[in-house]
């Protein structure tokens, strides 16, 4: 939900060609530079200084990343790592080109692009054919999953993740749908698409300025950089605000935090070696990052104008210059454990994630805190094996490095097309499973069991019935059975009022409108059908994590006014339209403000009675349905490979107590209460698995087949509330 730099190759004192370069290297006069003879790489055309403290600074970085991963509640903007490496990258391989054209007068591409090859590929494709893998196996990846398993798998190969994503509009930060075991190389793609630029602008600024300013090499890269530097934020900030969904992962919104890096690289002013100075901006640097870490959540615009702060935190931190005494912050992060943490980070950031995202499905493995913990040492050793024997030595392979770059450039490749057939293997080998849950599914919807689902508990005659070990739709593909018309639906900052039309055109016909957040877009099919076979016309309002409240939601920013233009655009809609009843339902766990109440919660009955008495007072009856439970993780990843009695959850765990709407509805005229908890729940267990039906396609939202099977009872409620308005 968070990507990174690679860190430095640096091991046993000695750097590795993109090591942390002395500032010393780039303020000297080109006159003092000794070239080497042409036939050694430019890489070593300079020794280079190593900054034990940027290594320190990636060991923030990384466990930022992971252990907002592993337990995102408790480091919400863990997230900024990603923010944190961009800056490092851009400070390295900025001051690593710079130094090279200073001392040769030019860049060799091909050299720069091998050593980056060599660098970054083995252990990165390394990672993506264990995915592949993994994705062969029905009992790691759900069958439902695989489509975009193999789609992300050789879009990461070929670093192009960033774009999938964005053009698929992924919501990183609120993890939307369901992440694939590669979502996290979005990063690792956009700094390869960094490593492809940054050279090229280099080199046509130090064209202009030799072609029409007398050769001013450093003052031509400074001002390219400081133009892209600001183009790109400005970019960043107004997609940010307009499209924030692809504006986490487009290339050029963030472009910025790489050139932030590079400026403090270029410019020696920004370096800061003053004792007191120092000390003052180094620890000031890491208390913004810590508090960016700990404020920061997934309802926090990002990037835009707020990924600033990490990202001066970071720059600031590495302007840091001065070592003298053990309490500078470049004494304290360059401590060996900070250094070990930091030389593994790639490969640490490369396994954490396929890991968590497996491991939930591995048998025998659990999710309590001692595995979550085992899990996390489990990663940091397997980074610390690829790091020994395989980014290091693939590094310094004399195969490839005694000979022309173009080699490694074709041995990457080759390995890449290994990496993507391996991933069209893994497609090949569960197509035909694929093809038959689409069909078991598409059959399942028109003609369940009899006593399926709700039904064996709420239908006379159902108690009792036995299904068996059965479970539909099968755990490995719950996570499709899920509403088609996402255009319907929504999301983050989209603040319009979208509504969609379905079921009857007769003008006769009573209007049913179906409004709410993502709990009430879960029913929509179910609906359309209810619609299609009652003879009613229905139109639908949604937004995500937006229910229909008047109360303000309690996340600041752009989110949260978003939610607040989007409630006022649906009042005028329902204002300008014929409305017979409504239907709404809304997750309980949404944050309200406290708006001048006691308590969030009586703010949250407030407004549901504010936003429903508008309806009431024209007269029209309103339904709604207290929420279902809200697990931890998706059940459907136990019932894969455990028996459905030990995936049970506890009550008190995973169902809101005292859910809002129930309050609201309860007493109030005009109002019908549907509540199904005793569907869900018994006094003191919850169910993955009801009368044979999976409840869940992820952690908190139903099966289209389950709702289908409360079809007989939203029928009803709705019956009885047109009825009741009928003149």
């Amino acid at each position: 939900m968070h990507g990174m730099s690679r860190p430095s190759g640096y091991r046993r004192g000695v750097p590795s060609a993109d090591a942390d370069l002395g500032p010393q290297d780039l303020d000297a006069p080109a006159r003092t530079v000794r070239r080497e003879p042409t036939r050694r790489s430019p890489e070593h055309a300079e020794p280079s200084r190593f900054l034990p403290h940027v290594q320190g600074l990636r060991a923030i970085a990384v466990l930022f990343v992971v252990l907002y991963h592993f337990w995102p509640a408790r480091l919400p903007g863990g997230y900024v790592g990603v923010d944190i490496f961009f800056v490092i990258s851009g400070y390295l391989i900025t001051a690593h080109l710079m130094r090279e054209m200073v001392a040769t007068g030019s860049i060799r591409l091909g050299q720069f692009w091998a050593r980056r090859a060599r660098r970054l590929l083995p252990a990165s494709l390394l990672v993506l054919l264990f995915c592949a893998l993994a994705a062969m196996s029905p009992y790691l990846t759900p069958t439902s999953a695989l489509p975009d398993e193999v789609q992300e798998i050789v879009a990461s190969t070929f670093y192009v993740e960033n774009w999938f994503l964005a053009l698929n509009s992924a919501d990183y930060l609120n993890h939307s749908g369901d992440p694939t075991t590669v979502q996290h190389y979005w990063s690792l793609s956009l700094e390869e698409q960094f490593y492809v630029m940054w050279p090229l602008i280099l080199l046509l600024a130090a064209w202009i300025a030799v072609k029409y300013f007398r050769g001013d090499r450093r003052r031509a890269v400074l001002i390219a950089i400081g133009a892209v530097t600001a183009a790109s934020f400005l970019f960043c900030v107004v997609f940010t605000l307009t499209n924030p969904a692809p504006a986490y992962f487009v290339t050029f919104g963030r472009m910025w935090q790489f050139g932030v890096g590079a400026l403090v690289a270029l410019i020696p002013a920004l370096r800061v070696r003053n004792p007191l100075l120092s000390f003052v901006l180094g620890w000031g640097g890491i208390l913004v990052l810590l508090y960016t870490a700990f404020r920061f959540d997934g309802q926090t615009p990002f990037p835009g104008y707020a990924a600033a702060l990490p990202t001066i935190g970071a720059a600031a931190v590495i302007a840091a210059s001065n070592t003298e005494r053990w309490w500078q912050p470049t004494r304290i992060l360059a401590v060996r454990p900070m250094r070990f943490t930091g030389d593994i980070s790639y490969s640490l950031y490369l396994w954490h994630w396929p890991l968590i995202v497996i491991a939930p499905s591995v048998p025998f493995w659990g999710l309590t805190i001692y595995h979550r913990v085992a899990l996390l040492g489990i990663c940091f050793v397997l980074a610390w094996l690829t790091k020994r024997f395989v980014e290091d030595p693939a590094r310094q392979w004399k195969a490839l490095t005694s000979r022309p770059a173009r080699l490694s450039l074709w041995a990457s490749l080759a390995a890449m097309l290994l990496v993507a057939g391996t991933a069209g293997a893994a497609w090949a080998v569960n197509a035909p499973a694929y093809r038959d849950g689409v069909q078991a599914l598409a059959q399942l919807r028109e003609d369940p069991p009899d006593c399926f689902g709700a039904a064996a508990v709420l239908e006379d005659g159902c108690a009792g019935t036995d299904f068996g070990d059965t479970i539909l739709p099968a755990p490995g593909f719950a996570g499709v059975d899920r509403p088609a018309d996402s255009q319907c639906f929504v999301q983050l900052n989209d603040a319009r009022p979208v509504s969609c039309d379905f079921g009857s055109d007769d003008p006769a016909a009573p209007t049913v409108a179906l409004i709410g957040d993502s709990h009430a877009f879960q029913l929509l099919t179910t609906f359309q059908r209810m619609a299609q076979d009652n003879g009613w016309h229905l139109v639908t309002y949604f937004k995500g994590a937006c229910p229909w409240n008047d109360t303000p939601l309690s996340t600041p920013g752009a989110f949260g006014d978003a939610c607040t233009q989007w409630r006022s655009g649906v009042t005028a809609a329902l204002d300008d339209r014929d409305i017979d009843a409504v239907f709404t339902a809304a997750i309980a766990t949404t944050p309200y403000a406290s708006a001048g109440y006691d308590s969030s919660y009586a703010a949250a009955v407030a407004g549901y009675r504010d936003a429903w008495g508008r309806m009431l007072d024209r007269g029209i009856p309103v339904v709604t349905v207290v929420d279902n439970p809200v697990w931890e993780t998706d059940p459907n990843k136990c019932l894969r490979t455990r028996d459905e009695s030990q995936c049970d959850g506890a009550r008190s765990a995973v169902l809101v107590a005292e859910d809002p709407l129930r309050e609201a509805a309860t007493g109030l005229d005009g109002v019908t209460l549907l509540d199904f908890t005793d569907v869900f729940c018994d006094d003191t267990t919850c169910f993955p698995v009801v009368g044979g039906a999976n409840l869940y396609r992820d952690q908190d939202h139903l099966t289209v087949t389950f709702a289908d099977s409360l079809a007989p009872q939203y029928t009803r409620a709705i019956q009885d509330a047109l009825a009741a308005r009928a003149p």
